[in-house]
């Protein structure tokens, strides 16, 4: 089991993401869900029937918290405003470890709300890692950093993502939330082996794992968290948790969600590849069984390339500044701007989908 320092030491199973849709039938029926994340910028919140919700889901399951917002590429001074708020709930989730992406997306108090890459070089990897302890030292909990998906790349990159990921973890002495998904869309818009990738990266920091859906439209693929898992995307997990071993997985489905049931069954296809490693028959209960329960639980530089086309699309309109063109990965699906700093305009479209009261 990759228990580790990056999450807590915690020997997690399959987690799916907690969504407004399934509220309800997730307090009736108390699923056989491991784990459930939570998009953290949803529930930083003074009450409502979001937090009435997340205080029933505590009462059952471990909750690990997911950020959208925190934009550990910009080069503006954190927002210690928003972080006063996100620790106010890490002391009540009791995460054992937070997660949110290596990007940036603000300049100046400007807010895109979309998670833009950076360009891969030292420069940008020290800035990073210093926003990441910065963070860690004053949430006191474990960070694990995502990849992102995108869909442009810079001239001024000096070296391949995943040795920028490496550089970055590496300097910041923090995990890794892997993304396979977003590794397999990355791949296929810029033409790596996404082999290469997880090869590249240094796996012993691997404190999770997201899986997904994505689209493939005419020229590139698009990470929509809106379908099944595809086949080579669940071979590019077989092939990570071979050499991270068992590690905390989550699906993220975040668009036109099906019901609990199809969702849950999804995750759980995951059991398969773990299950060849522990040697569990393929019959068996949900991976884990809940153990966390039982056990105790930057702005953009001048030499960026043109960004696509997805801010107006992910994020209700709410575009980039001005001199950023759009890219990332999913704000607008994911978060909704109950959370946003209180400088930033509102979140995308997802308020009525997954912070609805």
């Amino acid at each position: 089991m990759s228990a580790n320092r990056f999450n807590g030491f915690r020997e997690l199973g399959i987690g799916i993401g907690l969504r407004t849709k399934h509220y309800q039938y997730v307090l009736e029926n108390l699923p056989n869900v491991d784990w459930f994340e939570i998009i953290s910028e949803n529930y930083m919140l003074d009450g409502g029937r979001p937090m009435r919700v997340l205080d029933r889901v505590l009462e059952d399951y471990p909750v690990v918290q997911h950020g959208v917002s925190m934009y550990f590429g910009n080069t503006d001074p954190l927002n210690r405003e928003h972080l006063k708020r996100l620790k106010d709930l890490v002391r009540r989730t009791k995460t054992p470890w937070l997660t949110d992406h290596l990007c940036w997306g603000s300049v100046n108090g400007r807010y895109t709300h979309d998670l833009l890459p950076l360009p891969y070089t030292m420069e940008a990897a020290r800035n990073a890692a210093q926003k990441i302890r910065e963070v860690r030292d004053f949430l006191e909990v474990p960070i694990a950093v995502e990849n992102l998906s995108s869909y442009a790349e810079f001239r001024a990159s000096t070296m391949t993502e995943w040795q920028f990921v490496s550089e970055v973890v590496e300097q910041a002495d923090c995990g890794m939330l892997l993304d396979v998904n977003n590794i397999y869309v990355s791949s296929q818009n810029h033409g790596f082996d996404p082999y290469d990738y997880v090869n590249g990266v240094p796996i012993e920091r691997v404190a999770q794992i997201h899986i997904a859906g994505h689209s493939k439209l005419k020229d590139y693929l698009l990470d929509t968290h809106d379908h099944p898992v595809c086949d080579p995307v669940w071979k590019l997990y077989e092939h990570a948790i071979k050499l991270a071993g068992p590690t905390p997985t989550l699906l993220e489905w975040d668009d036109r969600i099906p019901s609990f049931e199809e969702v849950h069954a999804e995750a759980r296809k995951a059991e398969k590849y773990i299950n060849s490693l522990t040697g569990a028959p393929s019959s068996s209960p949900s991976f884990g069984d809940r153990v966390g329960k039982d056990t105790g639980g930057v702005g953009a530089p001048s030499s960026s390339l043109s960004f696509g086309d997805r801010v107006g699309k992910d994020t209700d309109g709410v575009g980039a500044p001005s001199s950023s063109p759009s890219s990332g990965d999913r704000v607008g699906k994911d978060t909704g701007g109950v959370g946003a700093p209180s400088s930033s305009p509102s979140f995308g479209d997802k308020v009525g989908k997954e912070v609805s009261s």
